[in-house]
């Protein structure tokens, strides 16, 4: 395998993902995964992609946090941060559960899981509330705040598609397409602040730490590339409507809902 192409798969995909998901405020972490896991073992593999996400989001709040709805980042961000420990803990409850079926798709294996499958119909119903008009039309109120972090920030730690459930909620409280993209990426860095200290913790016990390390100019490669991403994405951020905005996140829902009730990832 040539040293440059890992470099170049993870730059590209950097870079493109993360010039989309400014707009539907997540989907790099699920695109930049299977790639880094190409080139590292996977548990390496989530912890580079952790930091890349981090790096992103911490960007975007530079350039972007200043349209962020305070309130929004306090009363959907905190009870998001919170209930991600309980799902977390229900992951832990159900993750014993028989897979419902497995099956090999050419030289993947693809199993399909309880978790997967409850998590897919449930992004699959919000993706139909982003593309359908008559439920495109429908709005959350602020009152609703606690009950869409709670939502996001339990699946969040139950399965890791914490972001698509919280850009699904912030499309219908009717934001301005900037306030959208800086509120997602001051709640994302929230989350992502929590579990870059749990892995650190994690590596720092397993004595993996230094593993990681190695891999330094990969992750920063990414890094760089979503950085790139962000900058070509943001130069195009005041043509963008909120319409543009719910079709791409309903879009990029339902790809991912029909990928995981598959167990493809």
């Amino acid at each position: 395998m040539s040293a440059v192409l890992p470099y170049l798969a993870v730059g590209a995909t950097a870079l493109v993902a993360a010039g989309l998901t400014l707009y539907s405020g997540f989907g790099l972490g699920t695109l930049l995964l299977p790639v880094f896991a190409l080139f590292v073992p996977v548990e390496l593999a989530v912890a580079a992609t952790a930091l890349v996400h981090g790096a992103s989001n911490a960007l975007k709040i530079a350039v972007l946090g200043r349209h962020a709805d305070r309130s929004l980042v306090l009363r959907f961000g905190i009870p998001a941060l919170l209930a991600a420990f309980a799902g977390a803990a229900a992951l832990g409850y159900v993750a014993h559960l028989e897979p419902l079926a497995s099956y090999r798709l050419g030289s993947r294996s693809a199993v399909i899981t309880p978790v997967k499958l409850a998590m897919g119909v449930l992004m699959l119903a919000f993706a139909a509330m982003e593309l359908m008009p008559r439920l495109r039309a429908l709005r959350f109120e602020r009152r609703h705040l606690l009950a869409g972090g709670l939502l996001s920030g339990f699946f969040g730690g139950f399965s890791g598609h914490q972001g698509a459930l919280r850009s699904a909620f912030l499309t219908k409280v009717g934001i301005s397409t900037q306030a959208f993209v800086g509120t997602n990426a001051a709640i994302g860095f929230m989350v992502d602040l929590a579990r870059l200290a749990t892995y650190a913790g994690l590596f720092a016990a397993g004595g993996a730490g230094g593993a990681l390390g190695e891999r330094w100019p990969l992750v920063a490669a990414g890094a760089l590339a979503a950085f790139a991403g962000i900058f070509v994405g943001q130069r195009f951020l005041h043509k963008v409507t909120m319409h543009s905005v719910q079709t791409l996140t309903g879009l990029l829902l339902a790809a991912i809902a029909l990928a995981l009730g598959a167990g493809l990832i």
